[in-house]
């Protein structure tokens, strides 16, 4: 049986304004005269509707951080790097938001994770009148914006749960403007303050807390440029769990006498899906799209992930790993890693899900930059359905000199266990038994041997494993706070 289809809804008023309706015009010009329509300009420009359903909190947050003009570090679709409702699953699975919505730690969390700055407050632990100077403080600047969570139901409309940016404040009536993100259903409407704080001071019933609000503003560095976490499925709260408590209990609990045994003991037990919970960050771009020859743009950002990547490969422990792996018969290819990169890109530019993708071929070439200086792209054949469309990877690699000649070092599984080797808090080494080596570890691992750029990237890493750990233990209601170390 066909389910019955909906074209909008009415928005019921009295209690909000149509922000469009002459009363709603009206209110917006006596705002804009007094200074507290400045952030609404770079919302509205930004401005989204929710793609499914239940994502009013990834779509507003989504409009939050291209609004602050915050740099996801990742393409999107096509060249462009822009944040999508897609692209925010750090915290949560986006199967698991489809289906039961999300929380406000959760989305809290999400900000962290993005490399936002977040101030975030339930009713319960503010007042209305702090609330008041907060939605001033965000309407009178570019530089920072709310999103409150309410239940619709005190505005006599549809539905239970939901998130939305304000996007702007009328003192003089004490009015604020919901720019709201399903519209599909209601449009931005401007309704009483006082109103607001009564549908934020109510009680989700998936968490048993009070709901709120939370202050969004740029961060004082981008998130992470090589290196990320994901969650786009519950493998992670397994992986998080072997990370947290196993390898802490592996090297006090075997006998280790050595680097190479502690690597051992943590490499063998880790669990086999270990590969989709750390990547590096990969640029897909659709080949004929593209010129053969890299932008200033692109060129820029490879030469800094190069840089990562080379720090890397020049740390001790990557030494350690590296030849760790190799006695153990670990192997890596680009083209196959390349192969699933190229994939996951053709479902990001398309849409489609990755499953129904397979990577022909694929092939490996260097291409010229600005200056003649050199990238690595790879291109790979991916068919759905029958169609072909060639997808291009732009790969970062570093050189080193051997007796053959200069050879090409890609992202590989060795740098990627030595950045979250890195990244893992240093009291997981404190249960070695052996003082010496216990001491010999802290010293691979130690943040101060680390270049900057690398040090900015493993403090990327490790403020996602600390809210990654808030999720599994199910504090994220709780505790709003960025990560400190």
């Amino acid at each position: 049986m066909a389910m019955a289809s909906l074209y909008r809804r009415s928005l019921p008023s009295p209690p909000a304004i149509d922000f469009s309706s002459a009363e709603g015009k009206k209110i917006f010009n006596e705002a804009l005269q007094k200074g507290t329509m400045e952030g609404f300009f770079r919302l509205i420009s930004y401005f989204q509707t929710q793609s499914e359903p239940a994502y009013c909190g990834l779509a507003s947050l989504s409009v939050v951080l291209n609004a602050l003009s915050i740099d996801p570090g990742r393409k999107w679709k096509g060249p462009w790097r822009w944040f999508d409702e897609s692209m925010l699953d750090c915290c949560e699975p986006l199967e698991a938001v489809k289906e039961k919505g999300i929380s406000f730690g959760k989305v809290v969390c999400l900000a962290h994770c993005s490399g936002a700055k977040v101030e975030a407050f339930r009713t319960n632990q503010t007042t209305i009148d702090d609330f008041r100077k907060f939605v001033m403080k965000c309407s009178t600047s570019e530089n920072c914006h709310m999103i409150s969570t309410y239940h619709r139901g005190v505005f006599k409309q549809t539905g239970s749960g939901h998130f939305s940016p304000i996007g702007g404040y009328n003192a003089e009536r004490d009015m604020a403007l919901i720019l709201d993100v399903a519209r599909f259903k209601y449009p931005p409407h401007w309704v009483p303050l006082k109103l607001l704080w009564e549908a934020m001071d109510s009680i989700d019933d998936s968490t048993g807390k009070r709901r709120g609000f939370m202050l969004i503003s740029r961060p004082h560095r981008e998130p992470g440029l090589l290196y990320t976490l994901s969650c786009k499925d519950e493998s992670w709260i397994s992986i998080a769990k072997y990370l947290k408590e196993d390898v802490p209990r592996l090297v006090s609990s075997q006998h280790v006498d050595s680097v190479d045994k502690i690597l051992s003991v943590v490499f063998k037990s880790l669990p086999s899906n270990f590969n989709t919970f750390i990547r590096w960050v990969a640029e897909v771009r659709i080949a004929e799209d593209t010129k053969q020859n890299l932008s200033a743009e692109e060129k820029s950002r490879l030469n800094l992930k190069q840089v990562v990547l080379k720090e890397v490969h020049e740390t001790e422990l990557f030494k350690h790993i590296s030849k760790f792996l190799s006695t153990v018969g670990y192997e890596d290819s680009l083209t196959y890693a390349a192969a699933k990169a190229c994939c996951q890109g053709a479902e990001i530019l398309s849409g489609c899900s990755s499953k129904e993708y397979c990577c022909r071929e694929t092939c490996v070439t260097c291409v010229k930059g600005p200056g003649e200086a050199e990238g690595t792209v790879v291109t790979g054949v991916v068919v759905r359905d029958g169609s072909e469309q060639n997808v291009d990877l732009l790969v970062p690699s570093t050189q080193t000199d051997c007796e053959c000649g200069p050879e090409a070092n890609f992202p590989a599984g060795n740098d990627v266990f030595t950045v979250l080797l890195l990244a893992l808090p240093p009291q997981t080494w404190s249960g070695i038994k052996d003082q010496a080596l216990m001491q010999e570890m802290k010293q691979l691992i130690s943040m101060a041997s680390l270049p900057t750029m690398l040090q900015e990237e493993v403090l990327h890493l490790r403020r996602q494993l600390q809210l990654l750990k808030r999720c599994q233990e199910n504090k994220e209601e709780e505790d709003f706070a960025a990560p400190a170390f």
